[in-house]
């Protein structure tokens, strides 16, 4: 069930205003002054404000404006001058403050402003043909633009409020991930050095160890000699214990990155996210790995901004010596894409260790994300930097 969050009660509250109008409409046209043709206009305006509204204010919060976001909120202003014009009545300024609150999410502050002013300018022919003087006309407007403009900070001090919100989720989450991957990195790090001090203490010991009580069992004889066998082969069982517990704690190990992609998909706003990561999904170095959780939170992190998708589906694992991600969502897609600084800094990073990145996108049919981790060391790759540090 979506949750019923700010942006929602905004544009029904909006709809709730807009549907009151209509009984003073009711009322107005029961006077004998207006004639047909204006009943015709007022009725059109009044829909047109109201499908343009509806329209305009459909995932408001989390998409960028385009071309058809200007085009409705021409009509709405339109729709209310023109309610207001042909009712010849102060209505038609209430349908500007609702409009209002929609350009706080869709303009920049300067050019929202001045949409404002001068849309309340233009009532002021409106109120003059109300038989107003044209210094009451100029104050009627100036006070309903007063509220206009009053609306437009409280939308827009929410737009900042609410991006400021969806910024820190990106960020916990991301922190819950990157936490998750250092948990990892420091335990995989521990196990490293508990293995390296039983290879080079005990092992180095043990082995001399065993190699003295092989010279001592040649050269003894009688009863401590059958001791001295007994001896070596407990420390020949001792030094096999020893490789043998070394061995699992470098092949146990390795991180589990698929616990620390997971958190990455939490509480991401207007967006659900699908993982399939095929378990186990582990890696043994934490520079590789922290380059694919970079990588995935870009992925994400595109989808909600750019893409404007509404579902992006996210598989994960590990195949031939690599690490496989393909992402996709069912955003809007474009002709063509362009990298940004996000997906610069991702092919980048993906270069340094080997990896790649493709991108492919067509209209209405979204945005797929294919990259490839390798899990080890490519030896050409390591030849090529080495080569480029050396080079002048």
């Amino acid at each position: 069930m979506t949750r019923f969050n700010h942006i929602r009660l905004l544009r029904y509250s909006g709809l709730f205003t807009w549907a009151l109008m209509g009984f003073p409409i009711f009322d107005l046209l029961r006077r004998e002054e207006f004639g047909e043709r204006d009943v015709q206009w007022i009725w059109i305006c009044y829909l047109s404000f109201g499908l343009s509204y509806f329209l305009s204010t459909r995932n408001l919060g989390r998409k960028q404006t385009r071309v058809a976001d200007y085009i409705l909120m021409v009509i709405m202003t339109s729709s209310a001058l023109g309610f207001g014009f042909f009712s010849g009545s102060g209505l038609g300024s209430i349908l500007l403050m609702v409009a209002a609150s929609v350009f706080a999410w869709l303009l920049t502050p300067t050019l929202g402003i001045l949409w404002v002013i001068c849309s309340n300018l233009a009532f002021i022919p409106v109120f003059r043909s109300m038989n107003y003087s044209w210094s009451d006309a100029l104050m009627q407007s100036s006070l309903y633009g007063g509220f206009c403009l009053f609306v437009f900070a409280t939308g827009f001090v929410a737009r900042q409020q609410a991006q400021a919100r969806d910024e820190q989720r990106r960020l916990n989450a991301e922190l819950r991930g990157t936490r998750l991957l250092l948990a990892e990195s420091t335990r995989m790090t521990e196990r490293t050095r508990i293995s390296r001090e039983l290879h080079d203490l005990l092992g180095h010991h043990l082995t001399a160890l065993s190699l003295n009580l092989e010279v001592a069992g040649h050269l003894a004889e009688g009863a401590p000699k059958h001791h001295i066998t007994q001896a070596h082969t407990l420390a020949k069982l001792l030094l096999t214990d020893v490789r043998e517990v070394v061995s699992q704690l470098r092949e146990t190990g390795a991180m589990n990155v698929g616990q620390s992609l997971r958190p990455l998909g939490d509480n991401v706003p207007g967006i659900q996210i699908h993982w399939d990561i095929r378990e186990p999904l582990v890696m043994d170095d934490p520079a590789r790995a922290h380059v694919l959780l970079r990588c995935t939170q870009e992925i994400i992190t595109n989808a909600v901004r750019h893409s404007q998708a509404r579902h992006l589906h996210i598989q994960v694992r590990a195949v031939e010596g690599k690490v496989e991600l393909d992402a996709h969502d069912d955003g809007r897609g474009a002709d063509r894409w362009i990298a940004g600084n996000g997906l610069s800094g991702m092919q980048e990073r993906l270069h340094q260790i080997g990896g790649d990145v493709r991108i492919q996108t067509e209209p209405g049919r979204g945005f797929r994300v294919l990259l490839h981790v390798p899990l080890h060391e490519d030896r050409r790759v390591a030849l090529a930097q080495t080569a480029n540090l050396i080079d002048p």
